[in-house]
């Protein structure tokens, strides 16, 4: 059995989630406590632990769980065994990861966590306008898929990308009206996994 550590608020647990429930992997999940701490020197979640191996890093995770079904038609399905298809796949996990994550920061802790030390007018109205940027990429980019990230089939790139697009269209703020950006949240929302642990109340 599975054993994922983190909130299920967190956004990074909740990838983790939801690729179990695309995989039909059955789990346990517990909240972080103090005595998890040498399983992560990050103190961070998502932590997973399967039959003693441990693994921390949301996306690495991810990945793991795909493969530890290998075979399968699902695994198949969110992590492409061509080389070229399974590049696109992580080219935009990453992309995720690196640039939208980035995007997002300081207008989500302003607005959402309301932190006092994200409380500079002028740098909530500048990450705004960055993460709205972002999302225009994506939108952009989905007018030219007409469907899911990385093309026509649904894949772990959705599921990181899905828990990203429901931050920011929960997140109390002006924002352009991206239509294919709608079009595909609305693709997401007839699966199981998204209704669960992505458009479940929680940014």
């Amino acid at each position: 059995m599975l054993t994922i550590i983190g909130k299920p608020t967190s956004i990074n647990v909740r990838k983790v989630l939801w690729t179990c429930v695309e995989l039909d992997l059955p789990f346990t999940r517990e909240n972080w406590r103090d005595e998890h701490a040498p399983l992560n020197p990050n103190r961070m979640v998502p932590v997973l632990i399967d039959d003693g191996f441990v693994l921390w890093e949301s996306n690495a995770i991810c990945r793991y769980l795909c493969a530890r079904k290998a075979g399968s038609e699902a695994e198949g399905a969110l992590l492409p065994h061509d080389a070229r298809e399974r590049a696109r796949v992580e080219q935009w996990m990453d992309w995720q990861a690196t640039e939208l994550n980035n995007a997002w920061r300081y207008a989500f802790m302003a607005l959402v966590r309301a932190s006092p030390a994200h409380a500079d007018p002028a740098q909530l109205a500048a990450g705004i306008d960055n993460w709205n940027r972002h999302v225009g990429i994506l939108d952009a980019h989905l007018a030219a898929t007409g469907a899911y990230v990385a093309g026509e089939r649904f894949t772990l790139a959705d599921v990181v990308i899905g828990l990203s697009l429901n931050r920011w269209s929960m997140t109390p703020m002006a924002r352009p009206d991206y239509p294919h950006v709608a079009a595909y949240l609305a693709r997401l929302a007839e699966r199981p996994g998204y209704r669960s642990w992505c458009a479940n109340g929680v940014p």
